[in-house]
């Protein structure tokens, strides 16, 4: 009869000997916990992002045009050929996510390069403007012809059960970046974001990049004491450099900020 027809299941049971039976054990929790979760989570990734407009409102209205996240399709950056890889592609790839949760709750998130380089990027978008609702049609251009290409180092995301506080960390390097502002008249060109250790004489990789440390959180206002969203950000430093800057459709000349520190900062966020 069907209804009797062994499973594999049944067939593996039936060929155990009741020895072996006698051996074999209940598991409890606590060998469960010692069993799984001891590797974490892995996650490669590959990835392009791609947004026709996003828009904020409030009274009134805040978009961003034709938002493009990708790679940059080229390996070298900064004079230094292959630094992003083997291979150039307009996908964010060569990327890895390792996840953990440690004995104490901890969420331990690592991204690194899947290969021994650094994750290439490229972010353009359209316009960036102000825009009323009352149908006035009245807008106004803050950014537009964004573009920016560079590398992450590294990034990690640290959650604390003790404290609940989550750091952020990670490492990065603008080779370009530009843009104009329409609405002043400006415009860059050839905008660098480097480590402020990088010597451009003397160039290393290994001063490459800028690093950003932040401390996230439910905190009190500075105003009254109540909830906000809480960043801190103990230090930044970093060099930064312009190529052009262009005011009334002239160039006025270049710019460099040697060793540009930002330090004891401490934000609170919060509606109104």
């Amino acid at each position: 009869m069907k209804g009797l027809k062994p499973t594999l299941l049944a067939l593996c049971i039936a060929g155990v000997t009741p020895a072996a039976m006698a051996d074999i054990q209940r598991l409890d929790d606590s060998m469960m916990g010692n069993i799984t979760g001891q590797a974490g989570v892995s996650i490669e990734l590959e990835t392009k992002i791609d947004i026709g407009r996003f828009l904020y409102f409030d009274e009134g209205a805040l978009a961003i045009e034709n938002i493009s996240i990708g790679g940059a399709e080229r390996t070298d950056f900064f004079g230094f050929g292959g630094i992003a890889g083997p291979t150039g592609t307009d996908r964010l790839d060569n990327i890895r996510i390792d996840i953990d949760v440690l004995a104490d709750g901890d969420a331990a998130i690592n991204i690194v390069p899947t290969n021994f380089a650094a994750v290439d990027f490229r972010i353009t978008t359209g316009a960036w403007y102000l825009a009323a609702t009352d149908g006035s049609n009245n807008y106004t251009d803050l950014i537009g012809n964004f573009f920016a290409e560079g590398l992450m180092g590294r990034g990690s995301i640290h959650i604390d059960t003790a404290t609940d506080v989550m750091r952020f960390r990670t490492a990065f390097a603008i080779e370009t970046m530009e843009f104009d502002v329409p609405f002043l008249a400006i415009g860059v060109r050839g905008m660098q974001i480097t480590g402020a250790d990088y010597d451009r004489s003397f160039p290393s990789p290994l001063d490459l990049f800028a690093e950003v440390d932040l401390y996230i959180y439910e905190g009190a206002r500075f105003s009254n004491g109540w909830s906000s969203l809480a960043i801190e950000m103990p230090s930044f430093r970093a060099d930064i450099g312009i190529d052009e800057l262009i005011v009334g459709q002239q160039s006025i000349g270049s710019i460099f900020v040697d060793d540009l520190a930002i330090t004891n900062t401490s934000m609170r966020i919060y509606g109104h």
